[in-house]
């Protein structure tokens, strides 16, 4: 097993490492090919692992690279202990790990523990074993209403559309409230229980850090599966309260799974992907004994407006308060549009980002990072409809999530801009002709560039110890900015309008989005930019 001691510039040991952590997502479709075949894989990710630590992240969190017949990209595992030939092999693996921990960066993984592949071995024996057997008792299987049992057990929706329920030709339904393909496992089951127990284990002994638990909300479902009575359930995810998604006995997975990580050295942690209808509910993965962290998709979804930022940064921090926990703050990810798009796109919505970026990096609490949003990659919208597999796609045409999941650009020349070996024809998501000054090469040579940015930003946030569990404080501002401070001697200035905004200058210009003009004690704010200040008396 391979075991990391996080060591701070000044040498000593650093405890409790999540807290304030930067994680960075790495799509491993999508980060860099290793062996020519147009997908990213796990040797490719390795190679790459010297640009993350100069980047400044403190660990790296991999998406699903388990054996996947690739329904909804690996997202449907097959196999939990085996890496797919796609993405390399288990000594890739080792590997990446090994040398992650040497450049000084953990390594989160993805567990999926609501549903498997229809391809994994104990889906297949159900089918086989047929109604009745002990094998179906591992996933969630009923007889089906109506004549002859010819109607679903009960009105509930797939996440990616249409019913939650598909009919076997002996006559069961079976429940899947992602895709066909993905079978939810039945977690009153013991056999469920001691078998992810399993997989943890076995992946803390190969030295992961962590678990990015997908679906945490998921698993346990209401006793009886009652309808939920109403149209457009999708809707009411994380809004209200549903049958199938956060019951309270999820609860007690998360305990045993923190017991497990607890009983290994050197902080592991897992990580809650949850939705909940409420921030009290949401605060309850990150109790004590439950999970380190839990995604705070309420901030990602904020609109580019200063008083709405400022009242879910606000809620952000007490609902964490709540339970003692770190908030945590995320932009992007590999399900939503990139959020240089999402903030209007182009010059505006790059300009937007970049404030964005510095905003989120100085709030308390731990952040995460999706791959390349530190190059101010937008959303892909022309893609081939050839291309286009995402099966969210199902649901609505225009929703899926295939633009947010092209390659990133390494070098600002070739056809696939140096994300694989130069005998690649086509890589899987044909990547945009124009992405050449987007890349990381052409961005490192700019030192006004993004990726510049970033790097300074981490850099900044790393060295200053104002940063350290400070907590923030908000200042005057006029309406449509922000301005708080974090400790003694740091304090942030945010400008959301489209007009240029005069503040008071806080001392001296750390690092800016955008340079602000600044005489005689008053500062002035380009539209849509972020400042960073150190200050004596904030």
């Amino acid at each position: 097993m391979t075991e990391l001691i996080r060591v701070d510039h000044a040498g000593a040991t650093t405890a409790r490492w999540w807290r304030d952590a930067v994680i960075y997502q790495v799509y491993v479709r999508s980060f860099a090919d290793g062996n020519g075949d147009g997908v990213g894989d796990l040797p490719g990710a390795r190679n790459r692992l010297r640009y993350l630590a100069d980047l400044g992240v403190d660990a790296v969190w991999l998406t699903p690279f388990y054996t996947s017949p690739m329904a909804d990209f690996g997202y449907d595992v097959a196999d939990y202990r085996a890496v797919d030939p796609i993405f390399g092999s288990l000594a890739d693996a080792e590997a990446l790990i090994e040398d992650a921990h040497r450049h000084g960066l953990r390594v989160i993984v993805d567990v999926v523990p609501n549903h498997t592949s229809d391809r994994h071995a104990w889906f297949r024996r159900a089918v086989e074993a047929g109604p009745g057997a002990p094998e179906r008792e591992r996933y969630v299987f009923r007889h089906g209403r109506g004549r002859d049992g010819r109607l679903p057990p009960n009105d509930w929706e797939s996440v990616f559309g249409g019913s939650a329920w598909t009919r076997l030709p002996d006559g069961e339904w079976y429940l899947h409230l992602f895709a066909p393909e993905q079978p939810d496992l039945n977690w009153e089951n013991p056999e469920v229980h001691a078998e992810f127990e399993a997989v943890l284990r076995f992946w803390l002994d190969l030295g992961v850090d962590g678990f990015r638990i997908d679906v945490a909300h998921g698993m346990v479902k209401a006793d009886g599966l009652p309808d939920v009575g109403h149209a457009d359930q999708i809707r009411m995810i994380g809004t209200a309260v549903v049958p199938f998604f956060d019951q309270d006995g999820v609860h007690e997975i998360h305990r045993a799974w923190r017991r497990l990580l607890d009983s290994y050295p050197g902080e592991r942690i897992g990580v809650a992907e949850a939705w909940a209808p409420s921030p009290e509910r949401l605060a309850n993965y990150v109790r004590p004994d439950e999970m380190h962290q839990a995604f705070n998709f309420h901030f990602l979804t904020t609109p580019w407006d200063a008083a709405r930022f400022r009242a879910v940064i606000q809620e952000s921090l007490d609902t964490a308060g709540l339970v003692g926990a770190p908030s945590t703050w995320v932009l992007s990810n590999h399900d939503v549009k990139r959020h240089v798009t999402r903030y209007g796109g182009g010059e505006l919505g790059l300009r937007r980002s970049r404030a964005a970026a510095l905003l989120m990096l100085s709030l308390p609490g731990s952040t995460y990072l999706y791959q390349g949003e530190e190059l101010g990659l937008p959303e892909v919208l022309d893609l081939p409809e050839e291309f286009l597999r995402d099966p969210q796609r199902l649901r609505n045409p225009d929703d899926g999530r295939d633009g947010c999941r092209v390659p990133i650009p390494w070098t600002d020349a070739g056809p696939h801009f140096g994300f694989g070996l130069p005998e690649v024809g086509e890589t899987w998501l044909p990547m945009p002709a124009s992405w050449g000054p987007l890349s990381v090469q052409a961005q490192l040579r700019d030192p006004r560039s993004t990726l510049r940015l970033y790097r300074e930003a981490l850099r900044t946030r790393r060295e200053r110890r104002s940063f350290d569990d400070a907590p923030l404080r908000w200042l005057d501002s006029p309406e449509g900015t922000l301005a708080f401070t974090r400790g003694d001697g740091f304090a942030c200035t945010l400008n959301l309008t489209a007009e240029p905004v005069e503040l008071p200058a806080r001392g001296r210009v750390l690092l800016a989005s955008a340079a602000p003009a600044v005489e005689g004690g008053v500062a002035r704010l380009a539209p849509d930019s972020a400042v960073w200040w150190e200050c004596e008396d904030a």
